[in-house]
């Protein structure tokens, strides 16, 4: 019988620095059928070229006007015929035997079961990651699943999941207006329509974390300040819809809870809808703390200031751990390409790609 068919989909915006290690990392999947999409999101800079040196017959790119990773999420879909679904940021990466093994699981179950696996954080030396289990590594139930994700604020990285058809079918599209948050959201509509989830030890992602902290990514835009409390609010409604419990209950007032610091206090209107949120459960959310780092300046000119002083020392530190991390990826590139999982395939950059890098001053140059 043939394999069943698996979907790559890859929605990239200005990406030309990782895509073509991230398209390595997608066509050396040990699984033997599979399609590889790149949908280009109207990128400014090389993105289009370089997705263009890996297309084959079993690697298609398309291109489009900029409307965001999810508009350009559900165009791949759109463009897809795959069994099972594999979605893949263009700067993460899958180790090679990733699908293989989830879709080995998926022979043992429903294709209502969504299989998941563990991921890691890096910045450029995928090589030094550290694989930490958290509560949502295990065999779950859908309503298990929610209560601890926001019970003890954990979450699954988008490329961990490979989806049948049939339940990415019944969750319906990515939401293009969800500007914040937009793969916590689509997922648990995904997880309402399985019968849970499968685990898959072997099978792992590295995690590209580029960008400063989540909340300095919202600070700044009202509109992605209120997709995230649309977001959240969702989350909410979601688990009660599965479950209404004291412990359904517990583990939503502790996401309301941490997450007030993103609205608090220059968003008094999503304050108060969050408090009356919270009472509907029999709970009540209290101001968010701040570090004793930062209390004598909160006492002096009030939260607001303090928290942007919170934030701008956190950015600097990240930047220049970033810094760091990508200056010993420059030094280390040179290691046997032996040492390196990932590169242990046949897919080594062509002459013409090597020099797209070296023009665009990529990691590699």
């Amino acid at each position: 019988m043939r394999a069943p068919l698996v979907s790559i989909l890859i929605p990239a915006y200005n990406a030309q620095e990782f895509l073509g290690d991230t398209l390595r990392s997608a066509i050396a999947q040990t699984w033997p059928n599979k399609e590889i999409i790149v949908v280009d999101d109207g990128s400014t800079d090389q993105t289009v070229a370089v997705a263009r040196r890996f297309e084959s017959e079993g690697v298609r790119v398309v291109t489009k006007k900029n409307a965001g990773a999810a508009a350009a999420r559900n165009h791949a879909y759109s463009l897809c015929q795959g069994e099972y679904i594999q979605w893949l940021d263009a700067d993460d990466l899958l180790t090679p035997d990733k699908i293989s093994l989830q879709m080995e699981a998926a022979e043992e179950c429903s294709k209502r079961t969504l299989l998941s696996c563990g991921f890691s954080k890096f910045m450029y030396r995928w090589y030094n990651a550290q694989f930490v289990p958290t509560a949502l590594w295990e065999d779950l139930s859908p309503a298990d699943w929610l209560v601890r994700k926001m019970g003890q604020n954990v979450y699954m990285q988008t490329a961990t999941w490979l989806v049948s058809r049939e339940v990415t079918e019944a969750a319906g599209p990515w939401n293009t207006n969800m500007l914040s948050d937009d793969d916590g959201e689509y997922f648990c509509r995904v997880l309402m329509q399985s019968d849970g989830t499968r685990f898959v030890p072997d099978a792992k992602v590295y995690y590209r974390a580029l960008g400063s902290e989540s909340l300095s990514q919202v600070e700044q835009s009202d509109r992605k300040v209120e997709a995230l409390w649309h977001s959240m609010r969702l989350h909410v409604g979601y688990l009660r819809t599965l479950e209404e419990s004291a412990r359904s209950h517990a583990a939503a007032l502790h996401y309301l809870q941490i997450r007030m610091v993103y609205f608090y206090p220059d968003r008094p209107d999503i304050v108060e809808e969050m408090q009356k949120l919270a009472a509907e459960m029999g709970g009540h959310l209290d101001p968010p703390s701040m570090s004793w780092k930062y209390s004598w300046i909160k006492a002096v000119t009030g939260w607001s200031f303090a928290q942007k002083v919170s934030l701008a020392l956190r950015r600097r530190k990240f930047l220049a751990v970033r810094s760091l991390d990508k200056m010993l990826y420059g030094m280390e590139k040179h290691k046997p390409i032996g040492q390196s999982p990932l590169r242990r395939t046949n897919f080594s950059p062509t002459p013409a790609e090597r020099k797209i890098h070296v023009v665009q001053g990529s990691r590699h140059s």
